[in-house]
């Protein structure tokens, strides 16, 4: 098994990509060790001191160190743990996977809203996640989005910079009713 590592624009963060299917569906954020106990292999990962943040997309997995951490120390315990994993067979997940999805809006905002989530599924979420993260739509309100960054985008010294020139702009192009994006904490 090869394991194919990539920088993301987070600094902090890596991806890794194991050449096959992490998660069937969605993605699995883990902020923190208690976070992880729903995955086999986010625990694996957190054993290893020095990570702090895991996160499971459809084909890859990105990890989050600590400031004081260098990659060159972690990096191949990181390796060893996703191969170690991947090669025994065992559940990526234990159980259902939960979803992110806040979907705080009044029920007069739901062709708006559908307009903003189909914006984000087909324009926004692909970009984002070959950087190693996703964003979650977490409502509407007066014509503000919530969004929640994971990943590699939660922490990036260039997320505010992708929701406000990015993500707001491309929402307010396409859908008047928009006049803001903001982020939410998980």
């Amino acid at each position: 098994m090869f394991i194919q590592t990539e920088s993301t624009p987070n600094p902090a963060t890596l991806k890794f990509l194991p050449g096959q299917t992490v998660l069937e569906a969605g993605t699995a954020d883990f902020p923190s060790s208690e976070a992880a106990k729903a995955s086999p292999l986010a625990t694996r990962l957190f054993a290893i001191t020095g990570v702090s943040g895991v996160f499971f997309g459809n084909d890859f997995v990105t990890v989050t160190k600590s400031e004081s951490t260098e990659w060159d120390h972690i990096k191949p315990a990181i390796l060893g743990a996703i191969m170690e994993h991947f090669q025994s067979g065992a559940a990526i997940m234990d159980g259902p996977q939960a979803s992110a999805h806040g979907d705080n809006h009044a029920t007069e905002d739901t062709e708006i809203v559908n307009q903003i989530k189909e914006l984000l599924d087909t324009r926004v979420r692909p970009a984002v996640a070959q950087d190693g993260g996703d964003i979650t739509f977490h409502g509407f309100e007066r014509g503000i989005v919530y969004l929640h960054m994971q990943g590699a985008c939660a922490g990036c010294p260039s997320s505010t910079l992708t929701l406000k020139m990015g993500i707001e702009n491309l929402l307010r192009h396409y859908i008047p009713e928009v006049l803001e994006v903001r982020p939410v904490a998980a």
